[in-house]
């Protein structure tokens, strides 16, 4: 099964898209990657997912990505008396330690490592920042506020903490069992909720000991700050614009997200937009026309993926949603403004030989008649390197390692294919002509372009290019080898 586009669709699995049924149909209308949510399901429910997804991806014999994405920790408040109590604008309220019932002036937040953080001037957000209340006066078990925007506060609601980076692990006790269980269980992504800096990623990778890839979630203004060291360290980028718009100023979002989207492609590791993009399509089988132009919007950035949450998971229309979200991207690509952006945003420091091989790939199969890339990677790099060049025809990434291929399913423009060990150039070549062809990209009359790394199977060794016919008699009759 070929898509027709190159942005990739993450839908997330949940109540609504929990049968077989209902995952291959999300994945017959777009869905590339599918995302396992740690914060709803037990272990049987999201090993049963798994499951369909594998099930799935054997009777297509298509690569399917897996994203599980960790809980990280919770912060919440403690419960109230009479269940919900109204602050108004300008009074005074209490935050504190004491486990007892809240009030009108009071109520428990029973995390230690806020009070150690907080500053006077701080700012406490609650129920999705629909209540800010300002620190005016703290010590080690008490928070004194001031209402800024009131509101109903009840039972449990969650609390953040922009202005500061608290001392917390991004890994909770349930994270760490969770993440052995979905590494064991042989999913390809593994999403970091709360991450402000680069240790929370590098604890994760020693946990993880390379049976995942690690994508960190920007959800948190220390993560903003830290942005170019996270990267650095992580193997993909999720703009989680759900808590980064509570803690930060809506407005302040958009260029954020296109400043994350441009690095990620120049660092040449895929992003991920996510949150609310068709939001209204949980309850209505028919998007706004804000939630379709905020989509295209991600897709003209070049961002690898756009992500389906609740639309898919818990909403009544999860097909709908994805189909839309597809067509989007399909209309999106077929605009030639859509070209002339993603070149125009294109990095130019290139400094390596893979980087100079990709790019002269690009330029070959934009300047000639050229059907298509074909990439062999062992461990991806080189085929990530190839996406960051956004080419203009499809890329076709060829590995031995089902890993691999299922890990590069995530990223822009790819087209993923297992193929058996090759240890000279001619047989890559032969294999990717057929890849080419059987996957519908190319026929016996058209070229492609092949890039691989001699020696095989040496992660970042690519070093070579060759422009090939796609009839095996040609190739056989005209290499030496």
């Amino acid at each position: 099964m070929r898509r027709l586009r190159n942005v990739k669709i993450v839908a997330t699995l949940g109540p609504a898209s929990n049968d077989y049924d209902t995952i291959k149909a999300l994945f017959e209308a777009g869905a590339d990657v599918f995302r396992l949510n740690m914060s709803h399901g037990d272990h049987d429910e999201i090993r049963a997912r798994h499951a369909i997804i594998r099930k799935i991806e054997e009777k297509t014999g298509r690569p399917i990505a897996i994203l599980a994405d960790l809980q990280g920790p919770k912060l919440r408040c403690g419960v109230f008396a009479k269940e919900e109590e109204i602050l108004e604008n300008g009074q005074k309220f209490r935050l504190d330690l004491d486990p007892t019932e809240g009030d009108n002036t009071r109520v428990c937040l029973p995390h230690k490592e806020i009070f150690d953080a907080l500053e006077p001037g701080a700012s406490l957000l609650v129920n999705d920042g629909k209540i800010r209340l300002q620190v005016k006066d703290c010590g080690r078990d008490f928070a004194d506020c001031i209402v800024v925007n009131g509101g109903a506060i009840s039972n449990r609601k969650g609390v953040n903490v922009p202005d500061v980076v608290l001392p917390l692990a991004a890994l909770s006790d349930k994270d760490r069992k969770d993440l052995e269980f979905v590494c064991e269980l042989g999913v390809d992504w593994l999403a970091l909720s709360f991450v402000q800096r680069p240790a929370d990623v590098e604890e994760a990778r020693e946990l993880t000991k390379g049976r995942a890839a690690l994508m960190s979630k920007i959800e948190k203004p220390a993560a903003v700050k830290a942005f170019d060291s996270i990267l650095a360290v992580s193997d993909g980028i999720m703009v989680a614009r759900g808590d980064l718009g509570v803690e930060l100023p809506v407005q302040n979002v958009p260029p954020i997200q296109k400043r994350l989207v441009r690095a990620c492609r120049a660092a040449a590791k895929p992003v991920i937009v996510a949150t609310q993009m068709l939001e209204s399509m949980i309850d209505s089988p028919m998007p706004t026309r804000a939630e379709v132009s905020d989509v295209a919007t991600a897709i003209y950035e070049g961002a690898d993926a756009v992500m389906l949450s609740a639309e898919s998971a818990a909403g009544s229309f999860p097909i709908e949603a994805v189909t839309t979200m597809n067509n989007v991207a399909l209309e999106v690509e077929r605009d030639p403004t859509y070209r002339d952006v993603i070149e125009a945003s294109r990095d130019g420091n290139k400094n390596s030989v893979p980087d100079a091989i990709v790019s002269a790939a690009r330029e070959i199969a934009e300047t000639t008649d050229i059907k298509a890339i074909c990439c062999f990677s062992m461990s991806g790099t080189t085929a990530l390197l190839t996406a960051r060049e956004r080419p203009a025809v499809p890329i076709i990434a060829l590995t031995s390692l089902v890993r691999t291929s299922r890990r590069l399913v995530l990223s822009w423009g790819m087209h993923c294919v297992v193929t058996g060990e090759v240890d000279r150039f001619k047989a890559a070549v032969v294999n990717a002509v057929v890849a080419a062809r059987d996957s519908g990209f190319a026929t016996e009359a058209d070229q492609i372009v092949v890039t691989a790394g001699i020696p095989f199977n040496q992660a970042g060794s690519t070093n070579i290019l060759r422009v090939a016919p796609c009839d095996e008699r040609l190739i056989f009759s005209t290499d030496p080898e």
